[in-house]
């Protein structure tokens, strides 16, 4: 990821992670602390990446993002990763 990462956020997508209880300054800190690529697919036309990584106090989570209008990281979603997934990726 780019060091200077500008992100897009609404009610919608931060409504929706909210639903995960996960903060749109978890999100960003994944993303800005060099998280692991978790996959890539084509939804709608639309290029979408999942992420691994972790916030600043620790917490892991899987961010699923885009790129959007002026080249900002957009949200789509956000949530604890899933034990299996570290389990099986991270060896924890």
């Amino acid at each position: 990821m780019a060091d200077e990462i500008r992100f897009d956020w609404d009610e919608a997508n931060l409504e929706h992670i909210a639903r995960h209880n996960v903060k749109s300054e978890e999100a960003e800190q994944v993303l800005t602390n060099e998280p692991t690529d978790a996959g890539f697919e084509v939804v709608g036309g639309e290029n979408r990446w999942a992420s691994v990584g972790h916030t600043n106090k620790l917490r892991i989570l899987k961010v699923f993002w885009t790129v959007r209008h002026e080249d900002k990281v957009r949200v789509i979603t956000a949530f604890d990763a899933p034990r299996e997934y570290l389990r099986e990726k991270v060896g924890l």
